[in-house]
């Protein structure tokens, strides 16, 4: 009854809840840190990416069709970024009860959103790659004429699937309740997620790593691909080295190079993203620690992903600085 009594006041008292908010932003400044400079950095390098693209497609520069998944996969790191770095860091500097319940489900909904973009623009990366830059004899050239033609559809398609698969998660997020215990939500930091029976947590997981798996294959297969293909090129270069005769490292081959960095980056913090999620969804007792380092896995690539492109020299800056010396001239 004394404890009843005590949690009553404390919950009266402005000054102690005001005192336990600066306990938690001293407790996890280090987080809040991590997810602020986080999500700056992404939102900088995949704003410096979008503006050349705009500054291009104004231009009247024909953009190429990787160009043009480039851009839907910019705007999915948005998403992530938004959506997942900015209430996971006010959540960390003590600003968890800041969203209503039509707040929780709608951020949770585009994260899931751009995260299944994310996917989609990735695989669509590798794969139409490895069909461009496969030669005669290989199994991908039966697609290397029809593979450009589907490119627009194939984005489209992959926004329709994310915004349908992410409705899921409309049903079981809700809003944090503060100074009450419920049982029955997990604490997510920023919001809260309502306990499953077994049967729906299996049928949950699945729903999460399905899509995921299905895009993760046909990356591994066209990277695959890339991999031989590359030392096939590069066994022919060292022939005609060998000739005296010294060729010029193909456009086509340093862009291959770059896709293959990109794909293999997604893939690793992709699958620690999606091993986190599962160990969130089975766990009961979810510890503050646990859901923040989640948060910083699935926003890695979103804000790794422009660097990379941008350090070694996607189609856009390349066609940017072009354009620019134009001008100059």
């Amino acid at each position: 009854m004394k404890q009843v009594v005590h949690a009553y006041l404390l919950m009266q008292n402005p000054r102690d809840q005001a005192e336990g908010s600066r306990q938690i932003m001293s407790g996890d400044m280090a987080i809040g840190v991590i997810l602020v400079s986080q999500t700056v950095a992404g939102v900088l390098g995949n704003s410096c990416l979008l503006y050349n693209y705009i500054v291009l497609y104004f231009k009247s520069y024909k953009l190429k069709h990787m160009d043009w998944i480039l851009t839907h996969l910019i705007v999915s790191n948005f998403l992530t970024l938004l959506c997942k770095g900015v209430p996971q860091a006010m959540a960390a500097f003590g600003f968890q009860c800041f969203f209503n319940d039509f707040e929780c489900k709608l951020l949770s909904y585009l994260h899931r959103v751009g995260r299944g973009v994310s996917f989609g623009s990735a695989c669509l990366l590798s794969v139409f790659q490895v069909i461009t830059i496969s030669p005669e004899d290989a199994i991908w050239t039966i697609f290397k004429n029809k593979a450009p033609k589907y490119i627009s559809s194939s984005l489209y398609l992959t926004w329709i699937l994310s915004l349908l698969f992410s409705i899921v998660s409309l049903k079981y997020m809700s809003a944090k309740l503060c100074n009450v215990n419920n049982t029955n939500l997990k604490d997510l930091g920023y919001c809260s997620s309502l306990f499953f029976d077994k049967t729906a947590e299996v049928l949950h997981a699945v729903h999460v790593i399905i899509p995921g798996a299905v895009c993760m294959f046909f990356m591994l297969c066209s990277s695959g691909s890339m991999v031989l293909i590359l030392h096939r090129h590069k066994q022919r270069m060292e022939h005609m080295i060998r000739r005296n005769v010294f060729p010029r490292s193909s456009h086509e081959s340093r862009a291959t190079q770059t896709i293959l960095l990109l794909v293999s980056t997604f893939v690793c913090f992709y699958t620690l993203s999606t091993l986190l999620t599962i160990c969130l969804n089975f766990l009961v007792n979810l510890t503050w620690h646990l859901v923040s380092i989640h948060s910083i896995f699935s926003m890695c690539f979103a804000s790794v992903s422009p660097y990379l492109l941008m350090r070694h020299g996607s189609s856009t800056s390349i066609h940017c600085f072009a354009w620019v010396n134009y001008q100059k001239s």
